[in-house]
C-alpha cells in the first residue's frame, strides 16, 4: 500500500482525520478523539501538535450515531483533500453503510492512499476490510467480530484476543475502550510517553494496556458463570494467588471430583482450571509491575509462581513482553 512518505516529528502539526460513516458507534469516536484533543491541552510547545478534522462517509455534513446523537462533520469526504498524517475509522452499522450514495470502500482507498497511519476502532475493521486495507495483515476487532471478520476476509490473519494490533502503518483496535489504549499508543509514538501517561492519568484511565494483551481479564472472563461455587471459587482464588490453587486443591474446595470438577470449570468458565489461574496470577503481576518497585522475586512469590523465571516465562508468554520491559514502559510515575 502507497502512503505519504513524510515522517511525523515532534512539533510539527499532525492532521488526524476522523471518518465516521453513519449510525457511528459514539465512543469509538469520542474516546480517541478525547485522547488526541487532551494531548493538544498537555503537550508543550507553541501550538497544539494535533489538527482534528471530522469527515463524514457519506455526502452530507451530518453524522449520525447509533446512539441518536447527530453531530455536524467539518466536511464531507469528497471535499476531504491534502495528506493526512493519521486515518481513524470508528464503527458503524453496516447495513447503513452499504445503502450511503458513495461507496465505503471507494472513499476509503483514496483517504488510504494519502494517510501515513491507518486506524480502525472496534468494528471499523469491518470498513478496512471491506476496502481491501488489511489483506495480507495482522488485524484485530470487538470479540464478538472477530470470528465472522475471519470468515468473512480469509486473508486477514485475525488476533482475536488482542487489544491492539499494528501491521506496517495500519493499526486496528478491539471493543469500545480499547480505542482509547490505541489512541494513547498513538500519542506516545508521536509525543513520548510522559505526555501518553499524563493523558491517561487526565482521562482517569485505569491502566494503559500494551497492544498484544488479551481483551479479557482472568476475573472478567469468569463472571459470566452461572454455578455459584464456581463464582466463590474464582473470588477465593483471586485472594489467594500465593496457595495452593492446584486443580486437585480447588476440585476439593468445590465439592467436587477431579474429573468432573475440570469438566464443570471448563465448561461453565471456557478455558481449564490451570490456564485461568495462570491468567490470574499474570493480572496480579501486571498490576503489581505498574504499582510497586517490588522485585521480581517479591512479585513471583506474592502472586503465586514458584520462582522468578517461571513468571518471566508465563509473563512472556500471556502478555508477549518480559515482565521488566513492561514495568519499563507502563509503570505508573
Amino acid at each position: 500500500m502507497k502512503h505519504p512518505a513524510h515522517n511525523a516529528r515532534r512539533g510539527q502539526k499532525q492532521r488526524v482525520v476522523f471518518l465516521a460513516f453513519p449510525q457511528v458507534v459514539l465512543l469509538d469516536l469520542a474516546g480517541p478523539w478525547e485522547v488526541f484533543s487532551l494531548a493538544n491541552r498537555l503537550a508543550s510547545g507553541e501550538s497544539p501538535p494535533y489538527e482534528l478534522e471530522l469527515v463524514s462517509g457519506d455526502s452530507s455534513t451530518t453524522i449520525a450515531s447509533g446512539g441518536g446523537i447527530s453531530m455536524s462533520s467539518h466536511r464531507p469526504a469528497r471535499r476531504c483533500r491534502g495528506v493526512i498524517d493519521t486515518l481513524i475509522v470508528p464503527a458503524a452499522d453496516l447495513a447503513f453503510v452499504a445503502k450511503t450514495p458513495t461507496h465505503a470502500s471507494t472513499v476509503l482507498q483514496r483517504l488510504a492512499d494519502r494517510s501515513r497511519r491507518i486506524v480502525s476502532i472496534c468494528g471499523g475493521a469491518f470498513l478496512l476490510a471491506e476496502a481491501g486495507l488489511l489483506d495480507g495483515k495482522r488485524a484485530t476487532t470487538h470479540w464478538r467480530g472477530a470470528e465472522d471478520l475471519a470468515a468473512r476476509f480469509p486473508r486477514i490473519d485475525v488476533q482475536a484476543d488482542s487489544i491492539f494490533v499494528k501491521d506496517g502503518n495500519v493499526y486496528t483496535s478491539a471493543g469500545v475502550t480499547a480505542g482509547i489504549d490505541l489512541a494513547l499508543a498513538l500519542v506516545e509514538e508521536d509525543l513520548g510517553q510522559a505526555v501518553a501517561l499524563e493523558c491517561a492519568r487526565n482521562l482517569v484511565v485505569f491502566m494503559r494496556r500494551p497492544g498484544g494483551q488479551s481483551q479479557f481479564s482472568a476475573t472478567l472472563e469468569s463472571q459470566h458463570t452461572e454455578r455459584h461455587v464456581i463464582n466463590e471459587l474464582v473470588a477465593w482464588a483471586a485472594d489467594n494467588l500465593s496457595g495452593d490453587l492446584s486443580v486437585k486443591a480447588m476440585a476439593e474446595r468445590a465439592h467436587m471430583s477431579l474429573r468432573n470438577f475440570s469438566r464443570v470449570f471448563r465448561h461453565e468458565v471456557g478455558q481449564t482450571p490451570a490456564a485461568f489461574v495462570e491468567k490470574l496470577r499474570i493480572d496480579a503481576t501486571r498490576q503489581r509491575l505498574e504499582e510497586t518497585d517490588e522485585s521480581m522475586d517479591e512479585i513471583s512469590t506474592t502472586c503465586g509462581f514458584r520462582s522468578a523465571d517461571s513468571m518471566r516465562r508465563s509473563f512472556q508468554r500471556v502478555v508477549r513482553v518480559a515482565p521488566s520491559d513492561y514495568r519499563q514502559r507502563f509503570r505508573r510515575l
